[in-house]
């Protein structure tokens, strides 16, 4: 396995961006990008509940360890070479109201995504997911 696999939303537009800029990064294939929407997803994951998964981004480490949100981020920006980019999210004072912030765009993520003219599978509210 490599040293992180990410299960993400492939129905959200900036999701979807944000991982196809991770892939074309990481040249050393250190990260493995699952869509939670994959139809085979729960079968092939079933330990990962995409209900959750869809709530808060999951990356599993090698050792089968479960981290979310953004620990998750800034780790996949880390092993492509960009983590200066996200380090401060970590910090002590500033963690605490980032993983708040990214609560809140998690929960907003398809609304965001058409507020920026991202359109995709889906752009919608959370209504339209059935899911959330």
């Amino acid at each position: 396995m490599p040293a992180l696999r990410v299960y993400y939303d492939g129905l959200c537009p900036l999701c979807v961006r944000e991982m196809n800029k991770i892939r074309q990064l990481d040249t050393s294939g250190q990260l493995d990008l699952q869509d939670i929407n994959a139809l085979d997803f729960s079968e092939r994951f079933p330990h990962i509940d995409p209900v959750q998964a869809d709530r808060i981004l999951h990356g599993e480490l090698p050792d089968g360890r479960i981290i979310l949100g953004l620990d998750v981020t800034c780790l996949a920006w880390k092993l492509v070479g960009k983590g200066h980019w996200f380090a401060f999210m970590r910090w002590p004072l500033i963690g605490p109201i980032a993983d708040q912030v990214y609560l809140f765009f998690a929960r907003h993520r398809h609304r965001i995504s058409s507020w920026f003219g991202q359109r995709g599978a889906v752009v919608c509210d959370d209504r339209c997911n059935p899911r959330l």
